[in-house]
């Protein structure tokens, strides 16, 4: 049985938008003459991705600290009702 390559979401994009270039890379072994630039954008990319992340968690973590504050606040209010 032969062995199947793994393609991931990148190397897929990279075949949308240009077959040769994915060709030249993935069949030949050729090397981008501007790999210096390309590490830079996936540093880039990689940093922008864990700000992305911690946003997320901030985002989540202030609507369960707003709900916390509602759940307290009808807690110390419950006496007044009843």
């Amino acid at each position: 049985m032969r062995k199947q390559a793994v393609i991931g979401a990148a190397e897929a994009g990279e075949y949308v938008f240009c077959r040769r270039a994915w060709w030249l890379r993935r069949v030949q072994g050729a090397i981008p003459a501007n790999e210096t630039e390309l590490r830079a954008g996936a540093r880039l990319h990689s940093r922008h991705g864990g700000h992305v992340r911690m946003a997320a968690w901030l985002h989540y973590g202030g609507y369960t600290l707003a709900l916390l504050a509602i759940l307290l606040a009808g807690l110390w209010l419950l006496p007044y009702f009843l």
